[in-house]
């Protein structure tokens, strides 16, 4: 998840995202992240400014990490229900195999922790804003109602951030058919009425 970052900063972030996750953001000092990650003060200081700036960057490393990821799910699809599809996986996928990015990008999104400008930098450069234009493709093609995209796309990851959750604390086991009948229910849930079953 880190690995355009150097050594040091990929050593700081991930310490910091273990220590997040463990003790809460609070609890999360420089001198721990310093002694957890084995990176002197100065060192991250170096790189760092503040431990509020190792949390924003945190948040863009796994906003963009998780937007790379998503995308080329939705590039991979040939029809628009299969990159709905494929992108909606994918969105499962980062939640089952990086649980803490997934679990600090929940606990901290609309945190006044992160910056207003790296919330809106990294939005561009996530997954939503494809997301979106996928949904406003398939109203434009009258395969689903007209409602505002973005909303549409925040309902549904509402019903995967709620299943996700289920599943990393072993309320229910999330299996792949599981995930392909959450998939299907969204498509069904904002589906046209009389549309062509492909899309």
């Amino acid at each position: 998840m880190f690995e355009t970052y150097n050594k040091v900063q990929r050593a700081v972030l991930e310490t910091t995202l273990d220590i997040i996750i463990r003790k809460e953001l609070q609890a999360t000092s420089m001198a721990l992240i310093a002694k957890e990650s084995r990176v002197s003060t100065g060192n991250i200081y170096h790189y760092f400014q503040s431990k509020e700036d190792i949390v924003n960057e945190l948040y863009k490393a796994i906003v963009t990490f998780n937007g790379e990821y998503v995308r080329a799910g939705l590039s991979q699809g040939g029809t628009i229900r299969e990159k709905f599809e494929l992108g909606w996986q994918r969105v499962v996928d980062l939640g089952k195999q990086y649980p803490q990015g997934f679990q600090f990008i929940e606990q901290y999104s609309f945190s006044p922790y992160i910056y207003d400008d790296v919330k809106k930098e990294v939005y561009v450069g996530g997954w939503c804003g494809p997301m979106n234009q996928l949904y406003e493709e398939a109203i434009q093609q009258k395969l689903f109602i007209a409602l505002d995209p973005g909303m549409m796309v925040q309902m549904h990851y509402g019903s995967f951030v709620y299943i996700l959750k289920a599943h990393l604390q072993g309320v229910i086991e999330l299996t792949p058919e599981h995930v392909n009948e959450v998939i299907q229910t969204c498509w069904k849930g904002v589906q046209l009425a009389d549309t062509p079953v492909m899309g």
